[in-house]
């Protein structure tokens, strides 16, 4: 459905600084616990992370190079570093380009390379920055765990986390209208090359640009509402491209494309609070880590946590913006066994709302009646893209079945994730 999106509002996200994830105050973790619990908003942002700074700004703008390259190329280049992908790269119509990497936790940081060895534009340290980038966020997710786990009693939280020994990195690129230009280029010229047909390099100017511009897939989203399942997801605040082109560029030179502040003014996620059954927009400072609460969480801490029903917005007024981010799914071991008995799976998940929120009421014409219609409106529509939470688990499922299960009903096929 269509809606204004851009009239949503903005939250800020309640600030953790690095330093305080090793002793936080009582007060702080009181704050934690209130921000990710059932009345907060499910996430938050750690800030002052040293050392990452020259990493994301080396690692973040290589997704859109990757993403761009011709299949071959990009294929070699994703096996010398050790990477997969869980998106079909083979469609040129996609909206979203993943690379992922299995990360092990018994990685240490003695491991790691030097921070000065990550400047430059080239793939040569491409798996070396993502594994590292990828260790410290699975630290900053070990030590909230521990917090929550301070607040909720015992150690469940973290214990999953070790006990997987594992967790899933992503280095993710949101493509631009742009970029759906260079893609379906790129594929036309490479069948055309294998029908024989010799095609010189011609100028993409004025109208043809245009026309295959308006062929592009117009969408509001660039990623469908959904919960994660795991126990948090943390991801850094995202870096967005714009190109630096005139419309009279040669597609060859139309692939440059420079680092520029949001031009929104927020990272493009948003969240839907089924407290005030209302969408907002996320804000969090810039070089942050942003931590948001899996259904694994929301599970084993009994409801103490609150899962987040999210979506990232595409920003239709600027279509030739890209999205950058890197994500680490931290999630329990595949044999982690969920016990519901007293868990109140009636109050998780979207099944929280409560039900009279799905109903349209008649509303006179004013604007502010009009804006709880269209409350509802997305509600109802956000029901029927997400799966209830009880659809998908059951009393002593594992996290493999369940995981399987919530796959399917969102995705269908045998709902098996990827190994990469």
């Amino acid at each position: 459905m269509e809606m204004k999106i851009e009239e949503c509002d903005v939250i800020d996200l309640f600030e953790l600084h690095y330093s305080e994830l090793s002793s936080p105050s009582s007060t702080k973790v009181d704050s934690i616990m209130e921000t990710l619990g059932a009345n907060g908003s499910g996430l938050l942002a750690v800030t002052g992370i040293p050392h990452i700074s020259n990493l994301r700004s080396y690692l973040l703008p290589l997704a859109r190079k990757l993403s761009l390259l011709d299949r071959q190329t990009r294929n070699r280049i994703l096996k010398e570093h050790n990477l997969g992908s869980d998106v079909p790269l083979k469609n040129p119509h996609r909206s979203v380009s993943s690379f992922a990497m299995q990360l092990k936790y018994e990685k240490t940081h003695s491991e790691e390379k030097d921070e000065h060895e990550f400047y430059g534009n080239g793939f040569e340290n491409l798996g070396s920055a993502f594994q590292e980038l990828g260790f410290c966020i699975m630290e900053v997710g070990l030590c909230l765990a521990r917090i929550c786990d301070t607040a909720i009693g015992g150690n469940e939280l973290e214990q999953s986390l070790l006990e997987s020994n594992a967790a899933k990195g992503r280095l993710i690129h949101y493509h631009s209208h742009l970029d759906a230009i260079l893609l379906q280029e790129i594929d036309k010229s490479k069948t055309n090359n294998k029908r024989g047909v010799r095609n010189a390099k011609k100028p993409l100017e004025g109208s043809c640009l245009t026309s295959i511009a308006c062929d592009a897939v117009h969408s509001n989203l660039w990623q469908q509402w959904h919960y994660d399942y795991g126990i948090f997801t943390v991801l850094t605040a995202p870096f967005f491209l714009l190109p630096s082109y005139s419309e009279t560029s040669a597609i060859q030179n139309l692939s440059t494309c420079v680092e520029c502040p949001s031009p929104t003014g927020h990272t493009n996620l948003q969240i839907y609070d089924p407290n005030k059954k209302r969408v907002f927009m996320v804000r969090a400072p810039p070089g942050s880590f942003i931590i948001q609460v899996g259904e694994s969480a929301d599970i084993i801490s009994k409801g103490r946590l609150r899962s987040t029903l999210h979506s990232v917005h595409r920003p239709l007024k600027f279509e030739n913006l890209s999205r950058e981010t890197f994500v680490v799914f931290l999630q329990p071991a595949w044999t982690k066994t969920f016990s519901i008995s007293d868990y109140p799976l009636e109050k998780s998940a979207f099944d929280r709302v409560d039900g009279q929120c799905f109903l349209v009421d008649e509303f006179d014409d004013n604007d502010e009646q009009q804006s709880g219609r269209d409350d509802n409106k997305l509600s109802l529509e956000i029901q029927k893209i997400v799966p209830p939470l009880s659809s998908r688990l059951k009393d002593g499922m594992t996290f493999a079945e369940f995981s399987r299960e919530t796959t399917k009903q969102y995705y269908g096929g045998s709902g098996l994730q990827s190994n990469r």
